[in-house]
């Protein structure tokens, strides 16, 4: 099967984030030929620092990488087309579906959600009003009703063998321009949107006890620092100490050194779909801030996970980890609630690992799309 996957840039990293990741594992382990069309190559080379946003035409990974233009080339729809993350197919491409025989499998890729409705929708046909074809929501999720996780084969053992092994995160924090992690202190990362609590949470951080060096990858949050630090502009490269807190402004990372941050950091502030689900991967505790949407839609995303999340968590572990994600999607009292969330690190990281392996043990989301379109096909 050939597989054309469409993905547009929005404000963010998320969806060429997910995207890449399931193009990448699909050519990897599924040995299919994939076309990634990408509307802003210049944001992809964020993450993938071999991207040449001047060409049209690139191959990375076993990948086709295409520019999506408009118009877009005239070229033959793959077996698999896949819309993802509501993005929207130009016209002459639908049309050239509807010409192919057999009819290409067409999935409506959806963002990841805990909530329930997902297990309802996952697999729904929906007919074209027009055209011959019918498009398939296929919906990621943490149920067996669902499409599964992104996870690449490996993935887990290698982060394991990572945390175990001292000298690889001595030479991680080395390139990262960091010094030597000391017994006594504390790493976390910060990956967000703008968040009005980002100052409650650095005074917090800066009364505590335990001296703690907070990690910032490029973006979002660097101006509400600064403004904390009373200073101009924190450049990428610099590092600025208050009391007991140290902050260091990273560069963007690429996706695979992003991981091994999340895999060193005791704890990581993660945001919107890509950074939540590999923080999950990385067995640390962590917080989310989801992506805002109108009328306060997020939060119900943000809930069914936690519901999820929270289940077999013992009472007090429940308690500070719902408060302390719901101040930080709330922007507000975040500082009252990390002491009490601190305090249950033990607690939490034992409760991360089970998660992580509670995910280890369902089929990932290229295997689950691979058994999927083959049923489609064998109907067609």
């Amino acid at each position: 099967m050939t597989w054309d996957i469409f993905c547009t840039v929005i404000d963010n990293f998320g969806d060429i984030g997910v995207t890449w990741r399931l193009a990448r594992q699909l050519a990897a382990e599924h040995h299919v030929p994939v076309r990634l069309w990408v509307d802003d190559l210049a944001s992809f080379q964020r993450i993938r620092p071999e991207i040449d946003p001047a060409l049209d035409t690139q191959h990375l990974a076993g990948v086709e990488v295409r520019r999506w233009t408009d118009p877009l080339p005239d070229v033959e729809p793959g077996d698999v087309v896949i819309e993802a993350l509501a993005c929207d197919l130009p016209d002459e491409f639908i049309v050239r579906m509807a010409a192919r025989r057999p009819s290409p499998v067409w999935l409506n890729l959806e963002y990841l959600t805990a909530e329930s409705w997902a297990n309802g929708v996952h697999g729904l046909p929906s007919p074209h009003p027009r055209l011959d074809l019918t498009q398939y929501f296929y919906m990621p999720g943490y149920t067996d009703k669902t499409g599964g996780l992104t996870r690449e084969t490996g993935l887990l053992e290698s982060r394991k063998v990572f945390q175990a092994d001292g000298a690889a995160q001595t030479a991680f924090w080395d390139a990262l321009g960091l010094p030597p992690r000391q017994p006594e202190e504390s790493r976390l990362s910060l990956f967000a949107y703008e968040n009005a609590a980002i100052p409650s949470l650095l005074s917090v951080l800066a009364r505590s006890e335990r001296p703690t060096r907070l990690l910032v990858p490029e973006g979002k949050p660097l101006p509400a620092i600064s403004a904390w630090l009373g200073r101009g502009e924190l450049h990428v490269g610099e590092a600025h100490a208050h009391r007991h807190l140290t902050i260091h402004a990273l560069p963007m990372l690429d996706q695979d050194t992003y991981d091994r941050l999340l895999w060193a950091c005791d704890v990581n502030f993660v945001r919107g779909e890509d950074s939540f689900l590999r923080a999950q991967y990385a067995a640390r505790p962590l917080i989310w801030q989801a992506y805002r949407q109108e009328d306060r839609a997020h939060f119900a995303k943000l809930d069914a996970f936690l519901d999820l999340y929270c289940i077999d968590m013992p009472a007090d572990l429940a308690d500070a980890t719902r408060r302390l994600w719901h101040a930080w999607n709330e922007e507000s009292g975040v500082g009252t609630l990390w002491s009490a969330y601190a305090a249950h690190l033990a607690g939490l990281n034992a409760h991360a690992r089970y998660w992580c392996d509670k995910l280890a043990a369902q089929p990932d989301l290229a295997s689950k799309l691979m058994i999927f379109c083959e049923k489609i096909r064998e109907k067609s």
